[in-house]
C-alpha cells in the first residue's frame, strides 16, 4: 500500500481513540488532516536562563539533570516526579549566574513514571520549554516540554548506546522549542498538541514514500503515545506547554497525552548509536503532494508549492513562513472557487432556452404604472430583456433594498416571457407571501388592461383548487404562475416555462431549483431575487456564475426610517417609546413588536432555528486550543418570547383599550391570513410576532417596529425587519431594544445599523464583525464548504486577481486538459459546493 492524500488515517494511526477523535473533527483521510488548518500561530518562545525567568511568561533554556525523584503522594492516588535541572553552562553563555530549578510532573500511571524517570536520569542533557511558577519560594516548571539531547562530544559515547534522543544538539533542540507553534481548534477528546502531532505524522508518512518505513514509524509513535500519561492541559496551545494538572482517578481516555513534547516518538528505534528527529524532506513531500495551481500562476504571484505550504503552516520555522503558507493556501482556495464558478457560467451558456423577444406586454405594463420607474429599475429591466432575448439561459441575481421595487422588475420580466408566448413562474418561500404576490401581480396586470391568467399553486390549497391550478400550468398556455415549494413537486408541470423567478433565493436549495429548471427540453431563464444585503465581494465569491444587478434607489415617497437603540434597563426611555407608539396607533397607524422566541419555555437554540441569532463569543480573540471561551463568562439572559411580551404590553397603561394579536411560525395558514387581515384593517393595530414577518409582509399603515433582544440578531436581519415599516410613505420609526454590555461587539453592531440605512454598507459591516458564514447562512459558510481560509471581505482583491487569472487559464485551456490537478480540485469543490455556487 502506498501512502497518499486519500489514505485513511485509520491505516496510519494505530491508536483507535485518536482516530475516532480526529474523525469527530472531520479528519478521515490524509488530505482532511492536511487541510485542517490552525487558526493561529504562537509567538516564538524567548531564550532565558532560570534567573532571567519571569513568573507566568513562557521561556526556554538548556541544562543538565542533577537529580530525579519519584514520590508517591499521600493525599491522593498517583506519583510526583521531580527532576532538578542545573542551567549553569547555559547561563554562563548568557553572562548570568547559573541556577537549579525543579521540573515537576504528576501521574498515576506507573508505566509513564518509569519512562519519565529513565528519560530524565541524572546527567541527562535536556532543553526545557515551559512557563515558570513559584513554589516554596523556588521557581519550578510544571509539565514543561522537555527535549533530550546526546551527551557532549567529550562524554563517553558508550553511555549513549541504545538511548533515544529528541534532537542531535542543544542548538537544534532550542531552535525547535522556540519556534512558533500552530494552534488548532480542539475539543475535550483531543488537544491542539495532539492534532498537531497527528498531522506531522501524516506529513512524515507522505514524505517517507516507502510504506513499510512509514508504518513502522507511525506504529512506534502510537505505541509510545499509548504508554503515556493522560493530562488535561490548562494552557493548551501555548508554545506546546501544559499547566499544572490535577490527578483524577481515571484518565480522560479519548484524549491521550504522551511524551508528545519529545517528538522523537515518530522515529523507529535503531539497534545502536544515537537517534535524532530529522526534518521532513521537502523534495519527497512535493512528490507526494502535487501542486494544484498552474505553474505560471504560482510564479507570477510568488506562491509556495502546495507541499511546502502544508509543511510551513503545520510545522512553521518562523511566523513569516507561516504567513506565507497561509497566503498561498488562501490564494489556492480563491483560484479553485473562481475557476469553478467561471466553468459553471460557461456551461450554462451551452444550454438551449426560449428566446423571449416580444416586449409589447412589458411596455404596456410599464406605461400603465402610476409612477415613474427609478433609474435603477429601468437599467435592470433593460439588462433582463437583453439577456432573455438570447438563445442561452439568463442567470441573474437581483439584489435590492426592502421596498426598492423588485416585484415590478420581476413582473416586467415575466410579461416579456408571456408576451413571447411562453409561461413564467414566480416562486415564493411562504404561502402568505405567494398569496400576496398573486394578489399584487393580478391587480397590476388587470390595471394594465392585459388579459393574462395568473395562477396560484400552493401546497395548502384544497385538493380540487390545486388540481385545477396544476392543470392550468400543465396546459402550457401562456400565463403567470405564482407558486410556493409546490413548484418543486413532481406534480407541477409547465412545458413552456421560459422564466423562473425565485424570490428570496437563500431560502431554497440548489437541488430544488434544479428540479424546476431541468424538467423540460429547454432550460428556462433564471432570475433570483433577494432583499438580504450581500456585499459585492461576497456576491462575487458565492454567486460568481450569475450576472449581478443591484437596486439601490428607493421609489419616490419613501421617507427614511428613524432608528433608535434603547437599553432595556432604561425604564423612562422605554416608557416614552410605548407612549409614542400609542400616539401613532391613535393616528390610525400600526406597530410591530418582534421577539425571537414563541414561548417562555422554548430554548434559545430552538428560537435560533427561526431567527438569525448572533452569539457574541466569550473570548473574541480566541484562546487556548479553541475548545471554548472563557469559563468565567456571564451567561446571557434568556430571549424574550412572544407570549411573554404580549402579556406584558397588554398590561401597560399606555396600551389600555388597544387590541393585540400574535403571529408565529406555528400558526396555520388560515390563522396567519386572518391575523394579517385584522392587522392591516386596524382591528388589532399591534402585532407581536417572531421573525415570520421578515419577508413579504406589506402593510402600508405600519409605522413603528420594536425589536426585543436586538443585540442578539444579525444586522442583515435587523435591516430586513426594519424595512417592514414606512412602506406607505408615512414617517416611521424602528426601536432596537438591547441588553448589550457597554463596549461589547453587540453594541458596536447596533451602532452600525442605527447610523445607516444602506443595506450594502450594513452587510459589509456585518461581514467584517461576524464572518461570511453568519451573514450568508450556514449553508453558504466556509465551515461547511471547501473554503476554509478565504475571507470574502479582507481577501476581496485576492479574489478579483484569482478570477482574472482563472479567466485567462480557462481561455487558453477551457477543459483544463493540461491542468489535471486543478481540474480535479475544481470538480471536488463543485461536488461539495453546488449550493454555494448558485443558490442556497
Amino acid at each position: 500500500m502506498t501512502v497518499s492524500l486519500t489514505t485513511p488515517l485509520a491505516k496510519l494511526l494505530t491508536n483507535r481513540r485518536r482516530v475516532s477523535a480526529l474523525k469527530g473533527l472531520g479528519m478521515v483521510t490524509c488530505a482532511d488532516a492536511l487541510t485542517y488548518y490552525p487558526f493561529r500561530v504562537t509567538d516564538p518562545v524567548p531564550l532565558r536562563a532560570v534567573r532571567e525567568g519571569r513568573i507566568g511568561e513562557p521561556m526556554a533554556f538548556a541544562g543538565v539533570v542533577r537529580d530525579v525523584r519519584v514520590m508517591q503522594m499521600n493525599a491522593r492516588r498517583g506519583y510526583r516526579v521531580q527532576a532538578m535541572v542545573d542551567d549553569s553552562a547555559f547561563a554562563a553563555q548568557r553572562h548570568v549566574p547559573g541556577s537549579v530549578t525543579a521540573l515537576v510532573f504528576f501521574s498515576y500511571k506507573q508505566q509513564y513514571v518509569n519512562w519519565l524517570s529513565a528519560r530524565l536520569h541524572a546527567g541527562a542533557s535536556v532543553v526545557v520549554c515551559g512557563t515558570p511558577s513559584e513554589y516554596d519560594g523556588m521557581p519550578q516548571f510544571t509539565h514543561p516540554e522537555v527535549l533530550t539531547v546526546p551527551p557532549t562530544p567529550t562524554a563517553s559515547q558508550e553511555s549513549a548506546r541504545g538511548l533515544r534522543f529528541d534532537a542531535d544538539s542543544i542548538d537544534d533542540a532550542l531552535r525547535r522549542v522556540c519556534r512558533p507553534r500552530p494552534v488548532y481548534h480542539a475539543n475535550s477528546r483531543i488537544s491542539s498538541e495532539h492534532i498537531h502531532d497527528s498531522i506531522v505524522t501524516v506529513l512524515r508518512a507522505l514524505a517517507a514514500g516507502d510504506d513499510d518505513e512509514a508504518e513502522l514509524s507511525t506504529a512506534q509513535s502510537e505505541k509510545t503515545a499509548q504508554s503515556g500519561e493522560t493530562t488535561q492541559s490548562t494552557q493548551s496551545g501555548t508554545h506546546g506547554t501544559t499547566g499544572t494538572t490535577a490527578i483524577s482517578p481515571k484518565p480522560a481516555e479519548p484524549q491521550e497525552s504522551a511524551p508528545s513534547p519529545s517528538r522523537a516518538s515518530s522515529l523507529s528505534p535503531a539497534p545502536d548509536g544515537i537517534e535524532t528527529s530529522p526534518k521532513i524532506p521537502t523534495a519527497a513531500l512535493r512528490r507526494a503532494i502535487p501542486d494544484i495551481l498552474p505553474e505560471s500562476v504560482s510564479e507570477a504571484c510568488g506562491l509556495m508549492h502546495r507541499a511546502e505550504a502544508f509543511l510551513a503552516i503545520h510545522e512553521p520555522d518562523s511566523v513569516d513562513s507561516f504567513r506565507q503558507a497561509l497566503h498561498t493556501l488562501r490564494y489556492e482556495e480563491a483560484f479553485i472557487s473562481q475557476t469553478a464558478v467561471l466553468q459553471e457560467r460557461e456551461q450554462a451558456r451551452k444550454a438551449e432556452t426560449f428566446p423571449c423577444t416580444d416586449g409589447d406586454m412589458r411596455g404596456t405594463f410599464i406605461d400603465s404604472l402610476p409612477f415613474t420607474l427609478t433609474g435603477g429599475q429601468t437599467s435592470v429591466i433593460d439588462d433582463i430583456v437583453r439577456d432573455m432575448g438570447r438563445d442561452y439561459p439568463m442567470q441573474r441575481l437581483l439584489q435590492g433594498e426592502v421596498g426598492s421595487g423588485k416585484t415590478v422588475v420581476a413582473l416586467a420580466a415575466m410579461l416579456q416571457a408571456v408576451g413571447s408566448g411562453y409561461q413564467a413562474v414566480l416562486v415564493a418561500p411562504t404561502q402568505v407571501l405567494a398569496e400576496q404576490h398573486a394578489e399584487t401581480v393580478g391587480g397590476m396586470v388587470s390595471k394594465a388592461g392585459l388579459d393574462i391568467p395568473v395562477t396560484l399553486v400552493t401546497g395548502g390549497m384544497k385538493l380540487a383548487a390545486r388540481r385545477k391550478a396544476l392543470a392550468a400550468a400543465a396546459s402550457g398556455e401562456p400565463g403567470i404562475i405564482i407558486a410556493t415549494h409546490a413548484a418543486f413537486s413532481r406534480t407541477f408541470q409547465a412545458p413552456n416555462l421560459a422564466l423562473a423567478v425565485i424570490d428570496e433565493q437563500h431560502r431554497f436549495g440548489v437541488e430544488q431549483r434544479e428540479t424546476l429548471l431541468q424538467r423540460g427540453e429547454k432550460i428556462p431563464h433564471l432570475l433570483v431575487m433577494t432583499a438580504t444585503p450581500i456585499p459585492r465581494t461576497a456576491a462575487m465569491t458565492w454567486f460568481g456564475s450569475l450576472d449581478l444587478s443591484w437596486l439601490t434607489e428607493l421609489p419616490g415617497g419613501r421617507k427614511p426610517i428613524r432608528t433608535f437603540v434603547i437599553p432595556e434597563a432604561d425604564g423612562p426611555t422605554m416608557a416614552n417609546m410605548f407612549r409614542h407608539i400609542r400616539r401613532r396607533i391613535d393616528a390610525g397607524e400600526r406597530a410591530y413588536i418582534v421577539c425571537a422566541r414563541i414561548d417562555e419555555d422554548e430554548s434559545d437554540d430552538q428560537a435560533g432555528q427561526d431567527a438569525e441569532l448572533f452569539e457574541e463569543p466569550d473570548d473574541a480573540s480566541g484562546s487556548g486550543d479553541g475548545s471554548g471561551g472563557s469559563s468565567s463568562a456571564q451567561p446571557k439572559p434568556p430571549l424574550h418570547a412572544v407570549s411573554e411580551i404580549a402579556a406584558r404590553l397588554e398590561a401597560l397603561p399606555q396600551f389600555q383599550g388597544v387590541r393585540f394579536a400574535t403571529l408565529t411560525g406555528r400558526d396555520d395558514d388560515a390563522t396567519k391570513q386572518q391575523v394579517m387581515a385584522d392587522f392591516a384593517a386596524g382591528v388589532t393595530p399591534v402585532l407581536v410576532a417572531t421573525t415570520v414577518i421578515e419577508v413579504g409582509v406589506d402593510v402600508p399603515q405600519a409605522s413603528c417596529i420594536v425589536i426585543f433582544d436586538a443585540d442578539r440578531f444579525g444586522l442583515s436581519q435587523l435591516h430586513q425587519l426594519r424595512g417592514r415599516v414606512g412602506r406607505g410613505g408615512t414617517d416611521s420609526w424602528a426601536f432596537l431594544v438591547s441588553r448589550a454590555e457597554p463596549g461589547s461587539i453587540a453594541e458596536q453592531r447596533l451602532a452600525v445599523i442605527q447610523g445607516s440605512l444602506d443595506g450594502a454598507e450594513i452587510a459589509q459591516a456585518d461581514l467584517e464583525l461576524r464572518g461570511a458564514g453568519d451573514v450568508l447562512g450556514d449553508a453558504q459558510s466556509g465551515g461547511k464548504s471547501g473554503l476554509k481560509l478565504l475571507r470574502v471581505v479582507k481577501d476581496a482583491k485576492m479574489i478579483a486577481d484569482a478570477r482574472s487569472r482563472a479567466e485567462q487559464v480557462l481561455a487558453d485551456d477551457p477543459g483544463l486538459d493540461h491542468e489535471v490537478q486543478l481540474a480535479g480540485a475544481v470538480l471536488d469543490f463543485t461536488r461539495g459546493n453546488e449550493s454555494h455556487l448558485i443558490s442556497s
